[in-house]
């Protein structure tokens, strides 16, 4: 992650990577507990992608008074909590099959800002998968304006602990994914999608 800096109000100071673990897994226990505004809904089988909230905190706030670059990646990893435990890749899951998952490639598009204490509503929709792959995009919308803020755009590989290694899912968990896919394959797709980067790209912002 590249940091900019921490808020005015705040000296900068060291990272830490032990409280930035704490932040980030949330895989144990209902997200809605771990931290006041955030929460989960699950409708992914209702042809509605599905969805999680937050609100930004004072310690994602940088030099330039708004969410920083770095922090953006931090809450769409908590959408991707989220979104691994609604396909039924949670705790529970990993632990009894000894598996995860690893970010094979990923993608961020930064459309507009956002401060402290922004509601944040992020959505998740299912844009493909295998035996072996997740592929997927969140969408971050500003929680009272509606706006969109950021997308991000991965593939997961679902990965055995013993090996190190891609390792088949699932059937129950293919079987979820293909009926979330049935249902998400009803939503326009965002245009983001497959976005390359470059000058002859259209800004995603002015």
């Amino acid at each position: 992650m590249e940091f900019i800096g921490k808020s005015p109000r705040t000296p900068p100071g060291p990272l830490d990577p032990a409280a930035d673990a704490a932040i980030l897994r949330r895989q144990a226990r209902p997200i809605s507990s771990s931290y006041p505004g955030e929460g989960a809904i699950d409708e992914a089988i209702s042809g509605t992608a599905s969805s999680f909230t937050c609100v930004v905190r004072p310690e994602w706030i940088d030099n330039n008074g708004h969410m920083n670059m770095g922090y953006y990646l931090v809450v769409f990893d908590l959408a991707t909590d989220e979104w691994m435990r609604v396909i039924g890749l949670d705790t529970a899951h990993r632990q009894a099959r000894e598996v995860t998952t690893f970010c094979l490639e990923a993608h961020v598009t930064y459309h507009r800002e956002v401060r402290e204490g922004d509601s944040l509503r992020f959505t998740t929709r299912l844009l493909a998968y295998d035996a072996k792959r997740v592929h997927y995009i969140h969408e971050m919308f500003h929680g009272g304006a509606g706006y969109l803020a950021a997308t991000n755009e991965l593939m997961s590989l679902h990965v055995s602990q013993q090996t190190r290694r891609g390792a088949p899912m699932a059937p129950e968990v293919l079987e979820r994914l293909g009926r979330i896919q049935r249902a998400h394959d009803r939503l326009p797709r965002p245009p983001q999608v497959g976005r390359v980067m470059g000058l002859g790209a259209r800004p995603t912002t002015r």
